[in-house]
Formats: C-alpha cells, structure tokens, sequence
C-alpha cells in the first residue's frame, strides 16, 4: 500500500466487523456491507448499568459523515463514559448538524419532545449554546463553529423536534 493510503487509512471496529476509510467511496461501501450485516443477524448492544436509580433511561447513538475526505465521528445521548465506567445523565446531548454557507452558518439539532417556548440559545463569538427542556427530557450541546457570528443574528424555527438556527458570519 503507498504512503499516502496507509497514512489517509483509518479502521473503526463495530465489533461485528471493521471499516477501512481509506477512500470516500469505498468507505461509505463498506458502511452499507456492514450495516446489511447487521440487519440479517439482527445484532443489537445491550446492557445494564449497575447502580442507578429505577427507571433511569439511556440513550446513545453515533452519526458518521465525511469532512474533507476524512470520516467525523460525532456521538449522542445521554451515556457518558467516565473512569469508574459508563454514566447516565440526566440531560442528553442532540444530534447536530452544522452547514458552512457562503455567508451564513445554519445548525440543525434534533430535540424530539421539545416545543420552541423550552429552548434557550446562546451565541459568543464562534461558540453556540443550545439548551432544551420540558418536563421529561433535558437537553444541552455546546457547538464550536467554523467561523464568528454576530450575536444578534440569531434566527430559528422548530418543528417536529427538528431545530433549525440561522446565524450571520461576521465580516
């Protein structure tokens, strides 16, 4: 294998089978053998956390996309791995989405069960805070952007626990 392909090469392990991103489009391939494999065997990661109180629910799911060739790797939910091992939180981090445009940033969040009257949006610079609730889910995730927005440009619309927020870059 040539220097370049086995520096760009990069092996995620699902424990069913591994992934080489060596290139996009074999990749992405690989990711759909995999994800059939897992269909036909009807492979599902269970557990229990020992020590927590009664009904404690938790969630945790991963999203895969590309970024200049390279695979991201962006986590979910409310299952924090921690020295003592996992925790469950109270409050989960949303799926995020953020789209670099020309002149703006639009960032699209997943908030299932929250109505626009419980979200709370925070922008400084090129940090983005966005924290829902309502009185059975928390939600909160800190954003960093590709670039500054002006604070006071802040605009969203939220339907179906689908949050889409539209911020101005600064020039």
């Amino acid at each position: 294998m040539a220097k370049k392909e086995e520096r760009d090469k990069i092996d995620i392990d699902f424990g069913v089978g591994k992934i080489s991103f060596g290139g996009l489009f074999k990749g992405l391939g690989n990711l759909i053998d995999l994800a059939a494999k897992l269909s036909e065997e009807e492979v599902e990661k269970k557990g229990e956390i020992k020590g927590l109180p009664k009904g404690v629910r938790g969630v945790y799911g991963f999203s895969i996309r590309t970024l200049a060739g390279k695979p991201v790797i962006d986590t979910f939910g409310n299952i924090r791995e921690t020295a003592r091992g996992p925790v469950v939180e109270e409050v989960r981090e949303p799926m995020v989405d953020v789209f670099d445009e020309e002149d703006r940033i639009l960032v699209i969040a997943e908030l299932p069960g929250v109505s626009e009257d419980g979200i709370k949006i925070e922008v400084t610079g090129d940090i983005l805070n966005v924290t829902a609730s309502n009185k059975d889910k928390k939600y909160a995730k800190e954003i960093l952007l590709p670039s500054k927005v002006k604070a006071d440009s802040v605009k969203t619309s939220c339907r179906n626990g689908i949050l889409e927020i539209t911020l101005e870059k600064e020039r």
